[in-house]
């Protein structure tokens, strides 16, 4: 025989309860034998809740109790004025006394699954099925603990086993589950979700061959789906592993569900009514594999603290906390210890805490007289997080996972078995920290959210490179990169999934006025993880959003030189606070664009390598410009004209000239290896004649042939076969605070590797004490939106890639 058990949202009027039917009717057409015990239909166990609280404090129910009636029988011609009766007096006499006992409001609860087993089974009657209605008050005998009574286990099998062996000609019976009666008769309930319990006691004693739970969902799930968009199907699980999943709050589950079939090794499968070609989670006494299987949750609860430091060494505090919690009817859900500074926490449901906290205070006071016992206090909004299956030895990654994301539990423990984890967070930091674990640890890509600030030249094309390559970055490395967050100085545009291929006309209609405030809002409210904030601007402003963005769980990347240009104070600060908050700095194309010189010159530096001078081609454009001007017979402004005409210049070409770009530059890989260099000691050697330096662009752009005369003699004055190269040279003690930055036009052999420079390319010589006259060279494209942008991309993975 199997059990089928359907729950309360499979027997909802309408999609579900005709759903329920039809699988029941399929079944029997099969000729497979069957039991059925159901829930009461929709939420109708609320529903009573809610009418009675409604009553006892005298307030307007009846219109409530009446849409309660007429909705229950709205779909077949059932006899329920019994029980309507029955409710109708009850409610009655609560609202006249002011009150009610546990036990009336079994007797009330129960009717909601009495009333359900009545309707499925004239249901079926009208299918021409042979369906009797089992009333489990007849069946399973209990103790008197009214709201969560314990079955008397043989008397219950005895009866259960002759109820069905004199119902042995009926096609199917319609068990009602959640309730029985004690010694007396009177209804007792086995607690909420007890239907299922009911359905497991019934397949123990009856040694069913499978009990078949049908719910709303496939089975159970690797998180609750609700929370954790990748939450992923679980087609086995073992019974110690679905227990675990059971005690620390998977809904699916009743937490006593599990032994009755542990005892008989009845397969337990869970199945959706709505979906029921699924073949849903089986669950027997053996696991298909190990490892981590899921996260479960349990939400409405609180964290009590037990404080002080003369109980160290002290034998029998924890029983006496625990006789506390056993008296008062407080279950214990974690218990957590420390022992430097004796301290105690228990993990106990939200309603119960107050009650814990007012018992243990009555218990502990000579303590605390005795200063024994310092503080007793409770932490609110607290969830619990249980990875079942996960094993310590590899637990720092989820754990590390955590931290990057600025989520710190508040304390930990697992358990016996070192198998499964459990941590309390912060509720408002739920969601996230199942993004966050779940990601870590399950076979889905780990996801990415990114916040670009600036979509001009570059902006835009790292925006479009991320769009073209996100498919298959997620194929190859499991990491999903969203954009949700696209700003430039006055709008922002918003989309937790990701941005689309129109990003820019969506900026331009729906773009929204901003400030950084609401960009690190909007990413807490949709619990975003695993943060990276892009600068592709060129503000000298918006750097000073650096350090709020790393206090708000930002890691940061920037193609933007002026963070690391400013006051050597302010590159500090940046650096402290990227520590304290464990977040990250990226900026390879600060400078090179995407060559990997930072990262060299870092690996090089940190390895205790002595640089003893760095000199080359920074800048893309000059690059271009002298390396033409060189080697061809034109004027000068004539090339100079070609770079602007190809964007190789910024829009006024006297930011490039001036030699302040390669100054910022060479400052930032002076500051690489910890000297203290500030932007003014930096000796520029400007491009442009002092007459041409001010008034608009325009104005300059009409004067360039000015240049020309002058150019055309520096470059008659050279010696044969020298060409001229626009450069920047670090040197001098690099093992002091501060080393000479210079940035200078020079004269170097044509038949050197600087002399041979081509194009835009930038040109590096870094020269070490190990490699002597030997630099390491590194050579590249310098310049472009594209190749800036492909070096930003660069960035995003790394950052990516980290634990």
């Amino acid at each position: 025989m199997k059990i089928l058990k359907f729950g309360g949202k499979s027997l909802t009027y309408g999609n579900g309860f005709e759903k329920a039917v039809e699988i029941i009717l399929e079944k029997v057409n099969n000729n497979e034998k069957i039991a059925v015990v159901v829930s009461a239909i929709a939420n109708a166990t609320d529903e009573l809740e809610q009418i009675l609280d409604k009553a006892v404090k005298n307030e307007a129910y009846l219109e409530q109790l009446n849409a309660f009636q007429k909705y229950q029988q709205s779909h077949f011609l059932v006899d329920l004025s019994e029980e309507f009766r029955l409710l109708e007096k009850t409610f009655e006499g609560v609202a006249l006394l002011g009150d009610y006992s546990k036990k009336i409001k079994d007797n009330v609860l129960a009717q909601g699954e009495v009333i359900s087993a009545k309707v499925v089974t004239q249901a079926l009657k009208d299918k021409g099925v042979n369906a009797n209605f089992s009333d489990t008050r007849l069946l399973i005998k209990t103790d008197g603990k009214y709201g969560d009574a314990q079955p008397l286990e043989q008397l219950s099998k005895k009866n259960v086993i002759n109820h069905f062996k004199q119902n042995n000609g009926t096609t199917v019976n319609i068990v009602t589950g959640f309730i029985g009666s004690n010694a007396t008769n009177d209804t007792t309930t086995l607690g909420r979700n007890g239907s299922n319990y009911t359905a497991s006691l019934i397949a123990n004693y009856l040694d069913a061959e499978e009990l078949q739970n049908y719910t709303h969902v496939d089975g159970i799930y690797t998180a609750n789906p609700d929370l954790v968009f990748d939450a992923k199907k679980i087609d086995q699980l073992s019974f110690n592993e679905a227990n675990e999943l059971a005690n620390f709050g998977a809904t699916i589950l009743h937490a006593k569900t599990i032994i009755p079939l542990l005892e008989k090794n009845i397969p337990l499968r869970i199945l959706n009514t709505f979906n029921h070609e699924n073949k849903g989670t089986l669950i027997t006494s053996t696991a298909d594999s190990a490892g981590i299987k899921s996260l479960s949750v349990l939400e409405n609860v609180s964290l009590v603290n037990l404080e002080g430091r003369g109980l160290l060494g002290k034998t029998g505090v924890d029983a006496r906390i625990f006789k506390v919690m056993g008296d008062n009817d407080i279950s214990v859900s974690i218990i957590s210890q420390g022992s430097s500074e004796r301290g105690i926490g228990i993990v106990v449901a939200a309603d119960k805490a107050s009650k814990a906290i007012i018992e243990l205070e009555k218990e502990f006071e000579n303590d605390f007289y005795s200063k024994d016992v310092n503080k007793i206090s409770v932490t609110d909004n607290v969830s619990v997080i249980s990875i079942i299956g996960q094993d310590l030895s590899t637990f720092h990654k989820p754990y590390t996972a955590l931290i990057k994301n600025k989520i710190v539990p508040i304390l930990f423990n697992n358990t016996v078995t070192g198998k499964n984890v459990s941590l309390v967070v912060n509720k408002s930091q739920l969601h996230k920290a199942l993004n966050v674990i779940h990601g870590e640890i399950f076979g889905v890509s780990k996801k990415i959210n990114i916040a670009i600030f600036g979509h001009g030249l570059v902006g835009g094309t790292l925006i479009n490179q991320i769009l073209t390559s996100a498919e298959n970055i997620e194929k190859r490395k499991d990491i999903k990169l969203n954009v949700f967050a696209i700003a430039n100085s006055k709008k922002v545009l918003f989309n937790k999934n990701g941005i689309t291929p129109d990003w820019e006309t969506e900026i331009q209609n729906n773009g929204i006025p901003y400030t950084l405030e609401d960009v690190i809002a909007y990413a807490n409210e949709h619990h975003l993880e695993n943060l990276i904030a892009i600068d592709n601007t060129a503000s000298s402003t918006f750097v000073e959003n650096y350090i709020p963005l790393a206090e708000n769980s930002f890691d940061l990347i920037s193609s933007n030189k002026v963070a690391n240009t400013l006051s050597y104070s302010f590159y500090k600060k940046i650096r402290k606070t990227l520590t304290d908050n464990q977040k990250n700095y990226l900026y390879e194309t600060n400078v090179g664009a995407g060559l990997p010189l930072i990262d060299t010159i870092k690996l090089l530096h940190h390895s205790g390598e002595n640089i003893t001078k760095i000199k080359g081609v920074f800048s893309g454009t000059l690059s271009y410009l002298f390396n033409h001007f060189s080697a061809e017979g034109r004027p000068f402004s004539q090339v100079l004209q070609e770079a602007i005409d190809k964007g190789f210049t910024e829009p006024d070409p006297r930011e490039d000239l001036c030699g302040n770009d390669v100054g910022r530059k060479l400052l930032i890989l002076a500051r690489e290896l910890d000297l203290q260099n500030e932007f003014e000691e930096v000796k520029i050697q400007n491009l442009i004649p002092e007459n041409l330096r001010t008034g608009d662009k325009a104005e300059f752009l009409n004067q360039l042939t000015e240049l020309d005369a002058l150019y055309a003699t520096i470059k008659q004055n050279q010696k044969p076969n020298h060409v001229l190269r626009y450069i920047g040279e670090l040197s001098g003690d690099l093992q002091q605070d501060r080393g000479n930055l210079e940035v200078k036009l020079v004269s170097v052999p044509q038949d050197t590797a600087l002399g041979q420079l081509k194009g835009s390319d930038s040109f590096f010589e870094i020269y070490t004490e190990s490699y002597g006259d030997r630099p390491i060279v590194i050579q590249g494209a310098g310049a472009g939106s594209a190749v800036t942008a492909r070096g930003v991309f660069g960035d995003i993975l790394r950052l990516s890639e980290k634990g």
